[in-house]
């Protein structure tokens, strides 16, 4: 494998994690960002995103100089072979994907990048964008490839260097060739195809996951009022190979960083072409439904009304693993219960402390008792592993209320009823 010389512009979580990932394999890469704070403290090995495996390998790089940090694109670029977009495409106005990042970097470096050299769109961009950018650049010697992501927060390292696919499109063969090429090391299938399919291929992933959620957590509702035990229905339709164990876990409704904006994204781009993606609405609305029945399954659980009902939440994180509070579902929920009256505290692994505008519903403290202190119910929304270790004769104990609501089906009933508390799962009847 030639190593090769690659500029990333954005060091957030794809750009970052791409970066020390190309870097580990043998490319000299440089990474850019706008953020004089951010690239100071890269520059130094201090990563702020909590992900298993990425302080060590932007440690290694640096030790080893393969990897450099460093203020604006323009710096990054000089000398590139490859120049990687790896910034914010964030929901806009209608749910289309804001691509005002990507078109003010294309117009920062357009005559700076080197002759030959290959942009490769790493965000999640609308179908379209290659040519989109292309036309921006204007410069018939460089060649735009698209070549989406696809890491899981909490497991993005492992997910770059594992993958189960490489997708790489383009119009010039001899680029997405050469794409392709930077990660021969990790011997993985890999699909070369045009641009448009390249784009759509990352939208229609996220989608039909977001779908298999929404899909879950109606069985789930199902699973309540016919008295099955979603647990089960769900164990026993894994084990077909045509569907798979993973995304089978009911919740309080899908969010993060990626599924909520790629499905409106998809939607949009859908309503463009004058095609009504019905299936994908009802997903979208499914989980919005998701989100209330959580609030009346805690309401119900509560006695039947949360006005100046005070409860302890576990969990405001989207997932466990991760201190990302992006479209968290447990937010949404914990809004929800606010707008009813309820008084909010909280407690997650990945959250520090307050974030103003973020958690501005609940009081966020440090412990997980200190979230039982005299609360009428304790709900839990997500799944950090601690919380199945907590001693819950102790919770029982600082608890008003007897009772625990557990979004993630997360907890194990009998434990809790060895400690004198009720549980109330998802899909599943409940514990007393």
């Amino acid at each position: 494998m030639f190593a090769r010389r690659i500029a990333v512009v954005g060091s957030g979580y794809v750009g970052l994690t791409t970066g020390a990932c190309l870097a580990s394999l043998g490319h000299r890469v440089i990474c850019a960002d706008v953020d004089a704070d951010k690239v100071a403290k890269l520059s130094a090995g201090q990563v702020s995103i909590l992900e298993p495996g990425l302080s060590e390998l932007v440690a290694e790089g640096l030790a080893a100089g393969r990897l450099e940090f460093v203020l604006g694109a323009s710096k990054a670029v000089l000398d590139a072979e490859v120049v990687f977009m790896c910034v914010p495409t964030p929901m806009g106005v209608g749910g289309a994907a804001d691509l005002m990042a990507v078109e003010s970097v294309i117009s920062e470096v357009r005559d700076l990048l080197p002759r030959g050299c290959v942009v490769v769109n790493k965000s999640t961009v609308p179908v379209g964008t290659a040519e989109r950018v292309h036309k921006l650049l204007d410069r018939p010697d460089i060649a735009v490839v698209s070549n989406p992501e696809f890491l899981r927060e909490g497991s993005a390292v492992h997910d770059f260097l594992n993958p189960d696919r490489i997708v790489v499109g383009s119009s010039a063969q001899d680029a997405a060739e050469r794409v392709a090429a930077l990660y021969a090391r990790l011997g993985a299938p890999t699909v070369l195809t045009d641009a448009p399919s390249a784009e759509l291929v990352k939208y229609a992933a996220n989608c039909f996951l977001a779908m298999k959620l929404s899909y879950v957590n109606a069985v789930a509702e199902l699973s309540e009022r016919l008295g099955a035990n979603v647990a089960d229905v769900t164990e026993g339709i894994g084990y077909d190979r045509r569907i798979g164990q993973a995304f089978l876990q009911p919740g309080p409704g899908w969010g993060g960083s990626c599924l909520p904006k790629d499905t409106h994204a998809l939607i949009q781009a859908a309503d463009a072409v004058d095609f009504d993606f019905m299936l994908l609405r009802a997903t979208i609305d499914t989980n919005t439904r998701q989100r209330q029945r959580i609030v009346t399954k805690i309401r119900e659980a509560c006695g039947g009304s949360l006005d100046g009902v005070r409860l302890g939440l576990l969990g405001l994180t989207f997932k466990a693993g991760t201190d990302d509070l992006r479209d968290s579902p447990a937010l949404a929920v914990a809004a929800l219960l606010r707008e009813e009256g309820a008084e909010l505290t909280a407690y997650d692994p990945g959250v520090a402390g307050a974030v103003p505008g973020v958690t501005d519903t609940v009081r966020v403290v440090g412990d997980a008792y200190e979230v039982a202190k005299g609360a009428a119910g304790l709900v839990l929304l997500t799944e950090w592993p601690e919380f199945r270790t907590l001693d819950w004769s102790r919770v029982a104990a600082l608890l008003e209320g007897r009772v625990v609501i557990d979004t993630r089906n997360h907890l194990d009933p009998d434990v809790l009823r060895r400690a004198g508390l009720g549980w109330r799962g998802v899909g599943r009847q409940p514990v007393d």
